[in-house]
């Protein structure tokens, strides 16, 4: 902004002069996005000062300047400045390279594509580039296709970029036969253009597609191989099939050609490996990693945790803060494991310790896990008083389900009422939660209790659960419509 305003300040007499119209494009050049007041009253001064004559302005100050245009205004306003100074017939077009920094700065897809139309009627056909800034990941469908269309037209889809950009745009928007159709025409697939399919069939849960690219990549394809990215995004998908003999082979290919050695792919098989209850292997490749990360501890923490090995989890954290300070997600994990096998006093002890001898704020996944904690323990008056009056985070609907199904264990049938009048403020109760209601009624011996308590909420869908509880099997269940008086 500051060297925008240097040319404000410079005497009209000194602008006139031609070193200096050199001087006011390096300016303009050098400018950062202004407000859209300061942008228009610099273009005023602009315009009476004579720096922007048609006739006498260098095409690099014209170009700098509507590029600043473009990344101070919004699209429309932007496009209106940019047509004002072409429409003469002594214009000074901008060049290609000059063309394609005004379209980075543009951020309406359907505007760009104008100033494209606008450029070409001017006759700047633009190149391969042009197409690769138009082609965003989130483009439009219509949008693609007419840029796919103009890329076949002007010969460009050969060209690597912009066939892959456009590929891009096809898997971002789920389309995922065009964006497989497109793969099989380009003429020349690098490795970046199979990571993109891969990720397209992994989104769209075409797993088996995915995994066969790997093998299909490194049998029939030379000019391209897996590389640690591939790797990453298969063992993404290899969890999601629960194929762990492929992710061995992913593995072990990784390791083949030195990308085992990323720490990114180690942390994301400790993950992988955790999920699918591979303690060993996760204990196994997270000792073989040579640099541990916050990550690494932190994924391997919550794994133990989550597969009930809970007290190695503290242990393997008592060892971490010796070697890297925890981070949120540490203590996520050692919270979950203190939960997990009921050590109420070092739950406490180490929530205590996130927030004051590492000052992190605890978030609304900390507070839930000591939640569960206390409710796994009977404390369930207190969890209720953690999160109804001392949380510092807004509560969600998890938090109290958590509390919910506490109340289902112990039998706390008026906690579970209230808690499940929470929900209702949060307008996120389900049918599940008011058959955990009345299976805590059930857990107590009150059964009538719980039908009067479930007319009082007037749900259609409790009706329904309540319904799924009592009537024998095949027999038809009607629900009138219940009507507040």
């Amino acid at each position: 902004m500051a060297s925008a305003w240097r040319l404000v300040r410079t005497p009209r007499s000194t602008l006139t002069s031609s070193p200096s119209s050199s001087i006011a494009a390096a300016l303009l050049a050098s400018a950062s996005a202004l407000p859209a007041r300061r942008f228009l009253q610099l273009h005023a001064h602009l315009l009476r000062t004579g720096l922007l004559s048609l006739t006498l302005t260098p095409a690099t100050t014209t170009s700098a300047f509507l590029s600043l245009a473009a990344a101070s205004l919004p699209s429309h306003r932007a496009l209106a400045v940019l047509d004002h100074h072409l429409a003469s017939p002594a214009a000074l077009l901008p060049s290609t390279f000059q063309c394609n920094s005004i379209l980075r700065t543009l951020s309406d897809p359907s505007e760009e594509l104008r100033f494209l139309r606008r450029m070409r009627a001017l006759g700047r056909r633009g190149n391969a580039f042009t197409l690769a800034i138009l082609l965003k990941p989130r483009c439009a469908p219509i949008h693609a296709h007419q840029l796919h269309a103009n890329a076949v037209t002007e010969g460009h889809i050969r060209d690597a970029l912009p066939a892959t950009s456009l590929l891009r745009c096809y898997a971002n928007g789920g389309d995922e036969d065009g964006a497989r159709r497109l793969f099989d025409e380009m003429p020349v697939r690098d490795t970046v253009a199979w990571n993109v399919l891969i990720t397209c069939y992994a989104k769209n849960r075409r797993t088996k597609d995915a995994l066969k690219l790997f093998e299909e990549m490194r049998g029939r394809e030379r000019n391209a191989e897996p590389d640690d990215v591939t790797c990453i995004l298969l063992l993404q998908a290899c969890t999601s099939l629960g194929a762990l003999d492929f992710r061995d082979m992913v593995w072990a290919y990784a390791e083949e050609h030195d990308y085992g050695g990323e720490l990114k792919v180690r942390n994301l098989l400790i993950a992988r490996y955790s999920r699918c209850g591979c303690v060993e292997k996760v204990y196994r490749v997270f000792c073989e990693t040579p640099q541990k990360s916050v990550v690494s501890w932190s994924t391997m923490m919550s794994g133990l945790a989550a597969n009930g090995f809970g007290k190695d989890a503290i242990s393997a954290f008592e060892e971490m803060i010796r070697y890297v300070a925890p981070d949120e997600q540490t203590f996520t994990g050692v919270l979950s494991a203190c939960s997990h096998s009921g050590l109420v006093d070092e739950g406490f002890r180490f929530f205590d310790m996130m927030r004051c001898d590492y000052q992190l704020k605890p978030n609304v996944r900390h507070y839930g896990c000591i939640v569960d904690l206390m409710g796994r323990a009977g404390l369930l008056d207190g969890a209720y008083e953690l999160v109804a009056k001392e949380m510092r985070v807004a509560s969600d609907a998890t938090i109290w389900r958590t509390l919910l199904g506490a109340c289902r264990i112990h039998g706390h049938v008026d906690l579970g009422e209230r808690v499940i009048s929470h929900l209702i403020e949060l307008k996120a109760q389900q049918a599940g939660d008011y058959i955990l209601l009345l299976n805590t009624y059930a857990a107590v011996g009150d059964c009538n209790k719980g039908k009067e308590s479930a007319l009082t909420y007037h749900s259609e869908k409790l009706a329904i659960a309540f319904a799924l509880l009592v009537t024998p099997q095949h027999r038809p269940t009607r629900l009138a419509k219940i009507v507040s008086v």
